[in-house]
């Protein structure tokens, strides 16, 4: 009988982690946005503000 010795502690922890990565990974799919594209949604906010602003005519 020849078999590979598996360290069931790593076994049953390495098995948790893919776990939670698998569901961080579908949560950053649904939620998630990254830093770049908040800030090109906060950049073309601003200078949609702007454009507004100087449309504006003041009585």
């Amino acid at each position: 009988m020849s078999g590979k010795i598996v360290n069931l502690n790593r076994a049953r922890k390495d098995r948790a982690r893919s776990g939670k990565r698998r569901q961080a990974d579908a949560n950053a799919a649904k939620h998630g946005r990254s830093k770049a594209e908040r800030a090109a949604d906060a950049a073309r906010a601003d200078k949609a503000a702007q454009d507004l602003d100087a449309h504006r005519t003041d009585e």
